[in-house]
Parts: structure tokens; sequence; C-alpha cells
């Protein structure tokens, strides 16, 4: 199925107020066929969380206090948002129907499968709220109920074969629609239960669509300008990064780059599907391209990851000893602790981690093995490129740019777009600040 479409993703600040939603809509409805992924109005999942988290105290009545305070809002919603009778009529059922159907769980047993559910209204109502404002608009808009097709299987890992299927099947029931609005982040699960994709929730959503459909592009709107080539809160001018390659995408965004999650790009890099990220607060920017293509010899982005601890195995015994590295490996496995780097000599192995839950067990375990040593409050600085080995001296400038700061761990080989350096913390300002002069001013 070939369908050409666009898929269109709005994050929960794009659509968090009415005004919001009739600027997206305004932005939407540009005469092309399209599907656009709604999230949550911002801040309602976290009060749908608040609200679970009574219900599981057992206090019914705090649950309600908080989900009338939250439907007022929305009738306010409602009323700013629709300008006939007809249509604030129909927004005021569609919102009453939700929150009765939320103040029902307030008497019963709660357990994760309610909060599931309750979690899912979000989606359900904004994307309902559009939906109509669309309608009222005159135009022709459908809804495509996400939990007709999203759905992932025993793993929990998206099922792509049948959100395809499924997908396409709701699609002919509206071959003549021009704008297809559906709920991101949430899902079945494999035994039929309502659910979510957790891990970058909406963005999930557009990629899997985009890739079941075979869009020509994804886009992801958020209220940022694409993705930045170093910390715009730590470094002055920085300047949005125009084309990033799908794997540079994923190392900054593991690296806090907070607009998109690495796992939910990846449908759309196995599809060759090109992603955007732009801007609904300035719509007419360019944004940031993400696409299988490498621009060859250029240093795209910095970004830093916080938080990090550095643990040290020395062992003499290690020496020439096969096996050594499983059971350091295993260990972290064990506690359910991936590893950020790695760098490994003949008398002992550096790693790095970012969750710390079980760290004083890990280094019970360690001990068996060498000599521990911890390194708290450290921070990954990584930069993002086309650092292929054959590129003589890119390693060098990012090194020479660092020269003044303690560098604890350098990982660089792993890949081909990225080199890391484990620092302090307390240099993090320093070092990106110096990497930005050195790479990008000059």
């Amino acid at each position: 199925m070939n369908t050409g479409m666009k898929v269109l993703k709005f994050g929960g600040t794009s659509v968090g107020s009415a005004q919001r939603m009739k600027d997206v809509a305004r932005l939407i409805t540009d005469g092309e066929r399209k599907i656009v992924v709604l999230s949550a109005m911002s801040g309602t999942t976290n009060t749908l969380v608040e609200i679970s988290d009574y219900l599981y105290k057992k206090n019914p009545e705090g649950a309600n206090e908080i989900i009338n305070r939250l439907e007022a809002k929305y009738r306010r919603h409602i009323d700013e948002l629709y300008a006939t009778p007809e249509y604030k009529q129909k927004g005021m059922d569609l919102i009453k129907s939700h929150f009765d159907y939320i103040r029902s769980y307030t008497k019963d047993l709660f357990t994760l499968f309610e909060e599931k559910v309750i979690l899912a209204q979000g989606e359900l109502i904004s994307t309902g709220m559009m939906n109509y404002y669309l309608q009222e608009c005159g135009v022709n808009s459908v809804l495509l109920p996400a939990l007709e097709f999203m759905r992932t299987d025993k793993n929990a890992e998206p099922d792509p074969v049948y959100i395809k299927d499924k997908l396409r099947a709701q699609l002919e029931l509206y071959p003549d629609a021009d704008i297809y609005i559906t709920q991101g982040f949430i899902c079945r699960n494999a035994y039929g239960e309502i659910d979510n994709l957790q891990r970058g929730g909406s963005d999930y959503t557009a990629s899997l669509i985009g890739a079941a459909v075979n869009a020509s592009e994804i886009q992801i709107w958020t209220d940022i300008d694409g993705m930045h080539n170093n910390d715009p809160r730590i470094v002055d001018n920085t300047s949005p990064v125009r084309h990033l390659q799908f794997e540079e995408a994923a190392e900054l965004a593991y690296f806090g780059a907070k607009i998109l999650h690495p796992t939910c790009i990846q449908p759309a890099k196995y599809a060759n599907i090109p992603v955007r990220l732009l801007n609904t607060m300035d719509p007419s920017a360019e944004g940031t391209l993400i696409s299988n293509d490498t621009e060859k010899g250029k240093i795209k982005a910095v970004a830093a990851k916080d938080n990090i601890t550095a643990i040290k195995i020395k062992s003499s015994r290690m020496l020439l000893a096969y096996g050594f590295l499983r059971k350091v490996f295993e260990i972290f496995e064990s506690y359910q602790t991936s590893i950020d780097m790695i760098c490994t000599s003949e008398v002992g192995v550096s790693v790095s981690i970012d969750n710390v839950k079980h760290l004083n067990e890990i280094l019970d375990d360690l001990k068996k093995y060498g000599t521990v040593t911890v390194d708290r409050d450290m921070c990954i600085i990584c930069v993002v490129g086309d650092l292929e080995w054959e590129n003589v001296g890119f390693e060098a400038k990012a090194l020479d740019a660092m020269r003044d700061i303690p560098v604890r761990m350098i990982s660089y080989g792993g890949s081909n777009y990225n080199i890391s350096f484990l620092i302090r913390e307390c240099d993090k300002k320093e070092a990106l600040q110096s990497l930005s002069k050195a790479l990008f001013n000059e």
C-alpha cells in the first residue's frame, strides 16, 4: 500500500489549548491527504497518573476531586474551541462520556490494567475534540481508532504485520476522507487489553503508521526548532541541525536531545522514510530532516548526558584470561542495568552506567573479580557526525577542544557517527562551550 501520504504527529504542547488546536487545524488543512497523530493535551497524562495514584491508594474522594477539576478545565477548552451551539454540545457530550467513564473506575478494584485504561483517555479526548473542530470547519476528517490497529506482541514490541493489515482495513472504510486523525501512545497488547507504547509514545505511533502505509514523509511537530548542534541552555548561538542520518539522530536522542526517543525512529529508518522535526510555534522554520543519507565529512552536533557513574574493575588475574569480560557483563545484565560506554585494557575494564538503582549489589558482585573504583557525578559528552576512521584528523579536532578538561574515558570507533568523552559534571559547561567553539564557530 503506497499511499504517498504524509504522517504528522503533534505533541501535547502543540495541542495544549483551544487556540493551539486551532493553529494545528490550520497547519494540517493544506489540501493534502494525511494521517495526523495527536498526543493528549499537555498536562493531561500527568493528571491521569495522579488520579490513578489516588485510586491505587483506595482514596476515591481524592480521585474524584481531581477528576472534577480536570473536567472543568476541559469544559473551558470546549467553550473556546467551537463556534456553533451544535458542536459545543457535541464537545460537551464527548467530555462527559469520557469523564463519566473515568469516574466508573472509582468504585472497584484498581490495578495496573485499569490505570492503562485511564491513561488512554487523554488521547481519546484530544483526537475527538480535533476531529469535531475540523468537521465544524467543513473539513472531511475522520477518526481512526488506534485501539483497532495499534497492537503489541507478547514481548511488548509493536506487531508490524498486524498494524499494517488492520490499519489498511480502517483506511478502506473511509476512502474519501481528506484527514485521518488518530491517537498516539495508546495501543492494545497481545491479550487485547488497552496498553501503551511507553518509549517515545506518540512519535513511535507516527513512525509505525508511516512504515505501515509507506508514507512519503513522517513529520514530528513539537514546540522546539529541530535538533540543535549543542545544548541551547548552556551554550550561546547554537543552531538547528538541518540534516541528520538516522544513526546520528539516534545517538543524539539517546544523549538527551529530548526531542526524540531513539527507539521511535527505527521503523522509519528500516522503511527508508524520512522523518522531519518541525516547530508548531514557527511552522515556516526548516526544522531537521532525518534520513538514511550521510553528509560526508561533517560534524553535526554535540550532546551531553548527566548523572553518569563510572566503574573501573582492575584485575591482575585478568591478564590474557578469556571469559573475564563475559563475567563482568553478566553482572550488569543480572541487575538489568545497561552500559553506556566501555573501555578495556590488558589489566582492567571501565564502564559507565546511568541507572544506579542496583549500584551497591553490582559493586559487591564485581569485587569477586578485581579491585573496583567508582566515580560519581560524571557526564558523557558525545560528538556526532560523519566520524568514519578514514576521515583524518576529526577525532583530533574534538580532542584538541578538550585539552584543558580532565577526561576519564574516551570511546571512539564503536560506531561511525560518534566519539564520546566521560568527564566530571562540573566540567560540562566548559566542555560544551569549548567544543562548540572548535567545531562550529570557526
